[in-house]
C-alpha cells in the first residue's frame, strides 16, 4: 500500500479543498495520472498521482479542507513495479535505495537441502554492460502539480528544463521563462468594490452546514480566504481617494461600429497610454523601506465574470501591444481564467463594471496595487455639445488610488489622459 499525502502545491500555500474525485476506490490508476481536482486560495489544479495501482482509499470527501502533508489517497501496489514520479510527493524510507542488476544476469538460485543433486551450470556468457542508472538530478524534476498543468497549458516540454529550484526542482519560473516571449496571463479577482489576487473554482465545492435556528453557515473556500485577507488588508493599510469623471463616448462608440477590436481594447490601450504618462500608479508602496516601487512592465488585469465569482485575468507586458494585439490577449486571458488556470498578480486592474449594468463604483485597491479604474455602463443620456442639448453615449470613470503615493493631480492627470482618449479615439490613436 502507498498513501499519497497532499503535496506542496507552491506559493505558500498551505491547504488545499477537494473540489472533484477524479477516480473511484477500485479504480486502477497509473503514474501521472490526475486523481483528484482542488482548490486554492490561487487556483483550481488537478493533482496526479505519484503510484500505479488500484485506488485502495480516497481520504476526504468532496468540500473537505486539507493541509500540505494530510492523507489524500492509498493506492495498493499493483505488484511491486515500483512506478514513482521522482521528486514528487512521496519519500524513500529506510534502505529504500534502489539498486539496477546489470544486464544479462540472473540471479544464482540456492538449492534446497532436500533437494535434487543440482544440474551443473551451463559456462557462463560474457556479461553485459550494465544499464545506465537514471540520474537523480534529471532536469525534468517536478514538484508542483501547478507546474505541470502550467506547463502542459503553456506548451512547455518538461523534459528539455533543467530546474533551477533546490535539488534541480522545475519551478514555476522556470516554465513561465521558456514560455516567453508568449504572454503570461496575470490574474487578480474582483467584485464590484472589491478585488483580490486570486483564481476562482467552480461554484460546487462551496459547502453549505445544515440550518440552524433560520440561519445557514457556509464555510470560506481557499478562494473567499484569500479575498478576506487581501480586502482586509488593503483597508487597513491604503488611504484610498476616489474620484469620477463623466466622458462622451460616442466616437469610440462609432469607432468601435467600424473596427475589428472590442471597446475594452481600446479602453485598455488608453489605461496603458496613461501609466506609461503616469508610472507612479503603476507601482507597489514598499512600507519597509519607504520606497515607491515602479514597475515597467504593465500588467493590465481585466475584469471577467466566473462560475465563481469576478476575476480578473491580466494581460502580461500590455505596454507593448497594439489596440489588435491587445483585444486577442484579453479574450486569450478571459477564457483561461474561465477555466480556473493558475495566474500571477497583475500591476493594475481596469474594472469593467459597466458589463454589470452598473454607473459607477467605489473600489477596494488590490493590495499590493495603488491605483484602480472602473469604466461604467455606455448608456445614451442628454448632453450638451457646441451649446446645443443632444443625445450621446456617456459613460462614468471611476478612479481609485492610494493617497500615500500620488495626489490629487496626478490622480485627474490620469483620468484626464483616459477620458480624452475616449471622447477622441481617432486623435488619440494617431499619437500613440
Amino acid at each position: 500500500m502507498n498513501t499519497f499525502t497532499l503535496p506542496d502545491l507552491g506559493e505558500g500555500l498551505t491547504e488545499a479543498e477537494i473540489v472533484r474525485w477524479l477516480v473511484a476506490e477500485g479504480d486502477v490508476i497509473e503514474v501521472d495520472q490526475p486523481v483528484v481536482e482542488v482548490e486554492t486560495a490561487k487556483a483550481m489544479v488537478e493533482v496526479p498521482s505519484p503510484h500505479a495501482g488500484r485506488v485502495a482509499t480516497r481520504h476526504a470527501a468532496e468540500g473537505t479542507t486539507l493541509a500540505v502533508g494530510e492523507p489524500l489517497i492509498t493506492v495498493a501496489d499493483p505488484g511491486g513495479s515500483g512506478n514513482v514520479l521522482i521528486g514528487y510527493g512521496t519519500k524513500p524510507g529506510p534502505g529504500a535505495t534502489r539498486h539496477r542488476r546489470p544486464r544479462g544476469r540472473e540471479t544464482p538460485v540456492v538449492p534446497s537441502q532436500r533437494s535434487a543433486p543440482p544440474v551443473p551450470p551451463a559456462p557462463p556468457a560474457p556479461p553485459a554492460p550494465p544499464a545506465p542508472l537514471v540520474p537523480v538530478d534529471r532536469p525534468a524534476r517536478v514538484v508542483s502539480p501547478l507546474v505541470r498543468r502550467l506547463a502542459r497549458d503553456s506548451g512547455v516540454d518538461l523534459s528539455g528544463l533543467r530546474g533551477t529550484g533546490p535539488g534541480g526542482v522545475i519551478t514555476r519560473q522556470d516554465v513561465e521563462a521558456a514560455a516567453r516571449p508568449a504572454a503570461v496571463p496575470v490574474a487578480a479577482v474582483s467584485a464590484p468594490g472589491a478585488s483580490i489576487a486570486a483564481v476562482p473554482a467552480p461554484a460546487a465545492s462551496v459547502a453549505a452546514v445544515s440550518a440552524v435556528g433560520g440561519e445557514r453557515r457556509i464555510p470560506l473556500s481557499g478562494f473567499r480566504k484569500a479575498a478576506s485577507a487581501v480586502l482586509s488588508r488593503s483597508r487597513a493599510e491604503i488611504p484610498e481617494a476616489t474620484v469620477w469623471v463623466d466622458v462622451d463616448a460616442t466616437g469610440l462608440w462609432e469607432l468601435r461600429q467600424r473596427t475589428e477590436p472590442g471597446l475594452l481594447a481600446y479602453v485598455a490601450r488608453f489605461v496603458v497610454a496613461g501609466l506609461r504618462k503616469y508610472p507612479v500608479l503603476n507601482a507597489r508602496l514598499d512600507t519597509e523601506r519607504q520606497e515607491i516601487v515602479e514597475l515597467d512592465e504593465i500588467n493590465l488585469g481585466i475584469a471577467v465574470q466566473s462560475d465563481r465569482g469576478l476575476v480578473v485575468p491580466a494581460v502580461a507586458g500590455a505596454q507593448s501591444m497594439t489596440t489588435s494585439m491587445l483585444d486577442t490577449a484579453i479574450r486569450d486571458v478571459t477564457a483561461r481564467a474561465r477555466r480556473g488556470e493558475s495566474t500571477v498578480p497583475g500591476t493594475f486592474t481596469l474594472n469593467n463594471y459597466g458589463a454589470f449594468r452598473v454607473d459607477g463604483s467605489a473600489p477596494i485597491i488590490n493590495h499590493p496595487q495603488v491605483a484602480m479604474l472602473g469604466l461604467g455602463r455606455i448608456i445614451d443620456r442628454p448632453w450638451v455639445v457646441d451649446g446645443a442639448l443632444t443625445v450621446r453615449k456617456i459613460a462614468q470613470l471611476s478612479f481609485v488610488f492610494d493617497h500615500r503615493v500620488c495626489d490629487g493631480g496626478t490622480a485627474a492627470g490620469f483620468m484626464r489622459v483616459v477620458a480624452d482618449a475616449i471622447e477622441d479615439p481617432a486623435s488619440a490613436l494617431a499619437a500613440l
